[in-house]
């Protein structure tokens, strides 16, 4: 049987973003959503600030001080609700630590300190070409985190059925990553005919668009927002 989680987008976003907000109250419900939240999109803000930093493991390290921070409750007292996507709320909030980090670093430089991590602007990610600005770096890898939830949710669904078997012969077909002349020797080595494969191959990438709006849609603070939401990522993955 299908998870009732996934099937209705509504009751999903009621349990993510919503409880998110309801962390500026103190809630003990909406801490433990940030985290979930923060575990799960940890990778868009690496990216952003790799491309920034132009440093992998200061990258990490001021992800890692980021993520504590907002943990402690410091940076979701921030959130604008009306904004309604966590996405967006995410990406503003590291740029804001980001920004009071390089402001205290040129005041230790002015005043003789010793910098603990090299953020001056010189070093930001300098690319001629937009679509590889830190903030898209954001975007793509924020739609791969997406994507690779919903293929997740669908291996599970697969193997309560017992299928897990067939959902990773027909990974790559779902992602991307086969040829469609592949389909024949798919289907052969799965024992079913062309059009019967073709067919089941259809219906998982249905259920795994289903999959991935139910994610986004736990993003969000206004259901109505998911389709946008849907687009963005659509033309972050094809950027």
């Amino acid at each position: 049987m299908e998870s009732p989680t996934l099937l209705h987008p509504a009751a999903f976003h009621t349990t993510r973003w919503t409880r998110v907000c309801q962390a500026q109250a103190d809630s003990e419900d909406g801490r433990r959503a940030l985290a979930d939240l923060c575990d799960a999109y940890y990778e868009p803000v690496l990216a952003f600030l790799r491309c920034e930093l132009r440093d992998t493991d200061s990258a990490r390290e001021m992800s890692h001080s980021f993520f504590a921070e907002m943990l402690a409750g410091g940076a979701i007292h921030t959130a604008d609700r009306g904004r309604g996507r966590f996405r967006s709320y995410l990406l503003g909030a590291v740029k804001h630590f980001l920004s009071r980090h390089r402001e205290s670093a040129r005041r230790m430089k002015r005043g003789g300190g010793v910098e603990a991590l090299q953020l001056d602007d010189a070093e930001a990610c300098e690319v001629a070409d937009a679509q590889n600005t830190p903030a898209a770096e954001f975007d793509r890898q924020w739609a791969v985190t997406v994507l690779a939830s919903g293929l997740e949710a669908l291996r599970r669904e697969l193997q309560a059925d017992g299928r897990e078997a067939f959902f990773e012969q027909v990974k790559p077909l779902l992602t991307g990553d086969a040829a469609y002349g592949d389909q024949g020797a798919l289907a052969a080595a799965g024992g079913m005919n062309l059009d019967a494969f073709r067919m089941a191959v259809h219906r998982l990438k249905q259920r795994l668009r289903q999959c991935v709006k139910a994610e986004v849609a736990g993003t969000l603070d206004d259901p109505a927002m998911v389709q946008e939401e849907m687009q963005a990522l659509f033309a972050a993955l094809g950027g």
